[in-house]
Order: C-alpha cells, then sequence, then structure tokens
C-alpha cells in the first residue's frame, strides 16, 4: 500500500483538484501536490515531453519530474470522456503512456481509467481501483467516493456564483473592479496557471477590468447554447467555451472578448473561429486572439493587451468612432 500520492497541479487540476483531494484524503492518503508552474518546469517539461505537444501537455510533463523524490506514487488518470456521448482531447488519454516512456525514474503511477461516454457507471471502477492503492477496505472506498463527489458539487456551485477556481483553491484575492467588462475564453488549465499565461487575469484586473470566464457561467446555460449550434460539439471542454462564447454574444453584456489558446491546441484551432465568427456576425464585441507557446514573451503580451484595453476605452467614450473589428 502507497501512502503518499503525488497530484501534478497542472491540465484538469483546476477542474477536478476537489473531489482528488477529497477521495484521497478519505482513503488515508497524503496528498503532494507539484509545485506552482515556473521556468524549471516549464525547461523540464520541454525537455522531456514531444516537440509535437501542445504547451499544456508539455508543462504537464515538468509538473511530474518535480514530484519525483515527494511521493510514492503518481497520479495519472487516463480520462476518455467525462460526459456522455462526449470525449475529451485524445492526448488525456495517452498521457500515463507519454509520462511512462519519456519521463526517467518514476515512481508508479495510478492511471485509472475516466470513460464517462456511455454512462457514469464506470466512475465506480475507477474509484475503486484508485482507491485500492491505499485500502484494502471497499466500503472505505466507496465512501469516500461519496464524500468527493459532494466535495465537487459544492465547488462547481461556488464557481457558478462567482468565484475563479483560482481564487477557491489557492486563495488568491480578485479586486471588485466595475470598469470595463472583459471575457476571458479558453481551456481551464490555461486560464488559471498565472505563469502560462503571462500573468493575463492579473493584467486586466490591475487595468481596472471585471473579468468573466466560462467556469462562472452555469452549466445549463453552456449547454443550452451549445445545443443551438448546427451540429454536436462532440468534445467536452470545447462545447463548454463554444457554449460560453455564444452566450457573451447573446448577453451583449462585455465590451470585449480575448480567446487564449495554446499553438498546437487542435481543439483550439477550430474552436477558436467558431467563437470569432460567431461573435463578429451577432454582435460588434471586438475579439482578441492569444496564442501561447513556450516561446511566448511577456512583453509581446503587455504591448498587445495594453492597446486592446485602450481601444476597448476609446470605444466606450466614442462609441460610433471605431469598428469593433478594425
Amino acid at each position: 500500500m502507497f501512502k503518499k500520492i503525488g497530484i501534478p497541479r497542472a491540465l484538469l487540476y483546476y477542474d477536478y483538484y476537489p473531489l482528488w483531494h477529497t477521495f484521497f484524503e478519505n482513503v488515508g492518503a497524503e496528498i503532494v501536490l507539484s509545485d506552482r508552474t515556473n521556468n524549471k518546469i516549464l525547461n523540464d517539461g520541454v525537455k522531456y515531453c514531444i516537440n509535437e505537444a501542445c504547451l499544456p501537455v508539455k508543462l504537464f510533463h515538468g509538473h511530474i519530474v518535480n514530484l519525483i523524490g515527494k511521493a510514492d506514487c503518481l497520479f495519472v488518470p487516463r480520462m476518455k470522456s467525462v460526459a456522455r456521448n462526449e470525449y475529451i482531447c485524445p492526448k488525456f488519454t495517452g498521457l500515463p503512456d507519454m509520462i511512462r516512456s519519456s519521463v526517467p525514474n518514476l515512481p508508479p503511477i495510478i492511471d485509472c481509467e475516466v470513460n464517462l461516454r456511455k454512462s457514469n457507471a464506470q466512475l465506480k471502477e475507477a474509484f475503486f481501483e484508485a482507491g485500492s492503492f491505499f485500502t484494502e477496505d471497499k466500503a472505505r472506498i466507496w465512501t469516500a467516493a461519496q464524500i468527493a463527489m459532494e466535495a465537487n458539487d459544492r465547488y462547481r456551485k461556488q464557481v457558478e456564483g462567482g468565484r475563479l477556481p483560482a481564487q477557491i483553491l489557492e486563495n488568491r484575492q480578485v479586486p471588485d473592479n466595475d470598469g470595463l467588462r472583459i471575457a476571458v475564453i479558453g481551456h481551464i488549465y490555461n486560464l488559471y496557471d498565472d505563469y502560462i499565461n503571462r500573468g493575463l487575469l492579473g493584467k486586466l484586473y490591475e487595468n481596472g477590468a471585471r473579468v468573466f470566464t466560462p467556469e462562472l457561467i452555469q452549466g445549463g446555460i453552456v449547454d443550452g447554447n451549445a445545443a443551438k449550434l448546427d451540429k454536436k460539439v462532440f468534445w467536452s471542454f470545447a462545447r463548454r467555451l463554444m457554449g460560453a462564447a455564444m452566450h457573451f454574444a447573446e448577453q451583449k453584456n462585455v465590451d470585449g472578448v480575448i480567446y487564449l489558446m495554446s499553438f498546437g491546441c487542435g481543439i483550439d484551432s477550430f474552436i477558436a473561429e467558431l467563437c470569432e465568427r460567431r461573435l463578429r456576425r451577432q454582435t460588434d464585441i471586438p475579439f482578441y486572439l492569444i496564442v501561447l507557446d513556450e516561446h511566448s514573451g511577456e512583453a509581446g503580451i503587455n504591448t498587445r493587451l495594453e492597446a486592446f484595453i485602450d481601444m476597448l476605452k476609446w470605444r466606450k467614450r466614442n462609441d460610433s468612432d471605431l469598428s469593433a473589428h478594425g
């Protein structure tokens, strides 16, 4: 039996950490988190991951390296689907194999499969598989699973109630600004990792902006908007982003939209385009696309972000004098 389990502070950390933490704590495990993303973690990720991978996957490799020697085992679930009749990025499915083939001197990896495409019944198997590494008591494992799912529900209600994931998980304070209203759309692991996005949200707060993200929108609203598309979006996280963009387009309650994407992300490559087209077709809300990879410099992002914010402020003062899209 293991005692310490290492959980990377990357990829789906901001989505499911309350679930994972509560479950493993209740089966008797000691949770060890990797450090917050830093330059060494990025460099290690680039060193050990294949070149063709996107930045978040490279960073995940770096977080794995950061945990070596700190835990008895690592938690890298084989994520296939988190919703009925939907999928997530294939890289999540192959992540345990990528890690094993790329990173040396690894402790054992817990890679239980999560596949809810047909039903939620498989989730029970995943809980029992993961919990069996820490206790043989099946009743304790199932009780821990139920407590964890309740914790996950509370977490999602907090987020939809207006608290950003980083506020809840990392005790960050968000200014109560009342200036520009800016929507920032992107995958959760891009939005809330200050290193990967070069402090984007903090820069918006410093400029007096009030920030809205997809996570703050109730799931039913996102689902309802995504259902209006001509064809179903089968990628769960892409559906979230598309539904959020459609919500902002319909409500017209923001001054600008920023889409944050990773270079090399196949899903983002067309969802960002669809979001921009929807906004251009239905609104005059300015749209700004930021593409990140390991070479992205903060100075360049600062310059473009400042120009975007200046343009939004100008439009609020002189609404008819400046086009939304150049």
